[in-house]
């Protein structure tokens, strides 16, 4: 690529990984105005420090995981300024933006299981197990499906005649966090009172939904870059994929508005159900297509949040596994059924490798929640002293509360 190109597309590729970090953002004022308010200022840490953990580990070991590339060469090599044997690094910095790009949805990973397990987990285990999941166990996921690792895609493609289609990361990133969440979540066990001894299902409300609104509109609006930028070049940009993402967006939320009784819960979630399924088949699918998929996510979303709490008793605070577990696994298929020429998609696509991968995708994440958060129960416990719980993570991990001056009163 001549040096313009490619300054192009590094400033391209750099404002997509500031709407995806931006995402952050999201996600921790989603978990603010979701967890009582002792535990408002442990959601805003925890996101920030996770991104902090996910940098360093992504940096030195999961990148490399993932793509065979390392950092560890001077900077005239990294920035494209000369050359190195074994390293073949853009010029302008567009491989250093890339991984920035990529971070960015490697720290979603614990930036959605975060959510799950608010309000009675440990800090510091939950830092560790951020560092291992970003250096092992999203990459090695994310190298089979985005780099071809183990031949894997290779094979799907011989078995069905396409291989698995997953553009901006409906299984890669939010499935596996989902389901690496839904093992944390049933490992720690439901917050205290949550659930009576006779069966029912006491009711925790929301601390703030305003905050919990804010934290959906800043996703909403990040996604457009997680999404259209996935192309990851000027060129490969496609108006397609914005406007699948609007339209599965709004399926997502006049479906969660309907099934959900204008709930404010359900109606913010649903435009991220909608957004999370589209994922996958935004490049390929029918704007109907895309709201069909994002209608279903919604509706999809309110049912299986509300069985979850209240038949299987999975505490699962901002219904995570919901959200981007099961939406997760429904846009992966979805991408094989509405990316069919026959639906007016794009074609390029099998529903059998569509279904095949996106299973086992969550079922490896989900083995490997059990194994991670199994582990760090058996050695250092991952759930707060049913005091510090009662307490609150803010003052009993660090000590002050989201609201000081009511502290003192």
């Amino acid at each position: 690529m001549s040096e313009g190109i490619t300054g192009t597309d590094v400033l391209f590729v750099l404002l997509g990984a500031i709407l995806v970090f931006a995402m952050h953002a999201g996600f921790a004022f989603l978990e603010v105005g979701t967890v009582r308010r002792k535990n408002q200022v442990n959601a805003l840490i925890k996101i920030i420090t996770d991104f902090g953990v996910s940098t360093i580990s992504y940096f030195f070991i999961g990148y490399a995981v993932a793509y065979g590339v390392d950092f560890l060469v001077n900077a005239a090599v990294l920035s494209g300024q000369m050359e190195a044997e074994g390293y073949a690094f853009a010029s302008n910095g567009y491989d250093l933006v890339k991984f920035f790009f990529l971070l960015t949805f490697a720290a979603a990973i614990p930036a959605i299981i975060s959510g799950g397990i608010a309000e009675r987990a440990k800090f510091w285990p939950q830092l560790i197990a951020t560092a291992i999941l970003t250096a092992l166990i999203y990459p090695f996921f994310e190298g089979l499906v985005w780099n071809g690792n183990f031949g894997l895609q290779e094979t799907v493609e011989t078995l069905t005649g396409a291989s698995f289609h997953d553009f901006a990361g409906s299984i890669v990133v939010h499935a596996i966090g989902g389901w690496i969440a839904l093992g944390a979540v049933l490992l720690l066990g439901a917050r205290k009172g949550r659930y009576a001894k006779d069966g029912r299902v006491n009711g925790i409300p929301p601390s703030n939904i305003p905050f919990l609104a804010l934290g959906s509109w800043i996703l909403c609006i990040g996604w457009f870059g997680f999404n259209v930028m996935s192309a990851q070049s000027i060129g490969g940009i496609s108006g397609l994929v914005a406007m699948n993402s609007l339209m599965a967006m709004v399926g997502g939320i006049i479906a969660a508005l309907v099934a959900g009784r204008n709930d404010p819960g359900f109606v913010h979630n649903g435009a991220l159900a909608g957004l999370v399924a589209v994922c996958a088949g935004s490049d390929i699918m029918h704007p109907i297509g895309a709201l069909a998929t994002g209608a279903v996510a919604g509706t999809l979303f309110v049912f299986a949040f509300t069985y979850c709490q209240s038949r299987l008793k999975i505490d699962d605070v901002l219904g995570v596994w919901p959200l981007h577990g099961l939406c997760g696994l429904w846009g992966g298929i979805a991408a094989g059924i509405f990316g069919l020429e026959a639906l007016g998609g794009l074609g390029g696509v099998s529903f059998i490798a569509q279904v095949v991968v996106s299973l086992l995708g969550c079922a490896y994440a989900l083995i490997a929640g059990f194994i991670v958060y199994g582990l760090l129960k058996m050695v250092s416990g991952i759930r707060l002293s049913e005091e510090d719980e009662f307490i609150g993570a803010d003052l009993s991990i660090h000590k002050i509360g989201a609201y000081p001056e009511e502290d003192l009163r």
